[in-house]
């Protein structure tokens, strides 16, 4: 892709929305081998300025969740659908999902993660490509084919939403244990994982 360097999107203008609301375009981070790969929508306030994805008070349950789980940021990769923040914080609309899912699906087939797992609705929806009921379906499995390449992916609630609803809390680790175990299962080299 012609903005694309590695995996890194370097310069876009595909969305005149986002980059009038943005202030830096917020790519992936995390190793480019990472045997896990969390998928989030878009950058927030805070990732926008901080320019890495999840550094907000979601990014504190995500990084507590995984250190629970015996790993840190470091061992696995986090990235988003859309890499500039929406006005506002709204949910980016279809086109811009569109317009960045080259780079998302680019990320995918280099990383070649042993596990996706989409942290919400807006990411499971785009991925799959239908309506889901992402508390009803977190820690479901499915194979889905990205650009070239087909991914295990798995449904995950999102991090904010254990936030607003602790009632969501049990939901989302039990999605992540469910990550863990199955990237544990099937990666082989368990260095992937770091330590755990």
């Amino acid at each position: 892709m012609e903005n694309m360097e590695g995996l890194t999107v370097t310069d876009c203008e595909r969305c005149p929305a986002l980059c009038e609301s943005r202030s830096r375009i917020v790519n992936g981070d995390g190793p480019e081998d990472a045997a896990l790969l969390f998928v989030g929508e878009a950058p927030g306030a805070q990732e926008d300025a901080e320019g890495k994805p999840f550094v907000g008070r979601s990014g504190d349950v995500l990084h507590e969740a995984l250190r629970e789980r015996g790993l840190a940021r470091s061992d696995v990769r986090i990235t988003n659908c859309v890499r500039c923040r929406p006005p506002d914080n709204r949910d980016p609309h279809k086109e811009e999902l569109t317009n960045c899912r080259g780079y998302l699906e680019t990320e995918l087939a280099r990383v070649d993660p042993d596990l996706v797992v989409t942290l919400g609705k807006v990411p499971t929806e785009h991925l799959l490509e239908r309506s889901v009921a992402v508390t009803k379906e977190a820690g479901s499995v499915h194979d889905v084919r990205l650009g070239e390449t087909t991914h295990r992916l798995l449904v995950c609630v999102h991090p904010a939403a254990t936030l607003y609803d602790r009632s969501q809390r049990a939901t989302f680790d039990d999605a992540l244990d469910e990550a863990v175990a199955l990237v544990g299962e099937g990666a082989g080299d368990q260095s992937r994982l770091g330590d755990y």
